[in-house]
């Protein structure tokens, strides 16, 4: 008979728990679209819809290694979802505000 993890777990030191959590977080705040667009409950068809799109775009986004800004932009809102771009340095994070000051411009031209 197979053993479960969570028993297996609980026997493991604290520290080595915490790791452990640490770790599936990381691993779950790095999804491909596809594992995304599933966390969020949504299946291709409905995105599809919310996008004006079909289904086999969908598809094809989800598998694009290359894809601009701008189309990964509207996939993530789509999924109700802000896309904020960060660049990492070994001091430290910045958040990169391009799309905050494209929409500010686009605004004042009344877009």
């Amino acid at each position: 008979m197979a053993t479960k993890f969570r028993n297996i777990r609980e026997k493991m030191a604290p520290e080595r728990q915490e790791r452990i959590r640490k770790r599936t977080d990381e691993l779950l705040a790095e999804l491909p679209l596809q594992e995304l667009r599933q966390a969020r409950a949504l299946s291709q068809e409905e995105l599809a819809e919310v996008l004006g799109l079909n289904q086999a775009t969908i598809s094809k986004l989800e598998r694009r290694t290359d894809m601009y800004l701008s189309s990964l932009r509207r996939f993530i809102e789509a999924m109700g979802g802000e896309l904020e771009i960060t660049a990492s340095f070994p001091d430290g994070r910045v958040r990169i505000q391009l799309f905050e000051e494209l929409e500010e411009k686009a605004e004042a031209a009344g877009v």
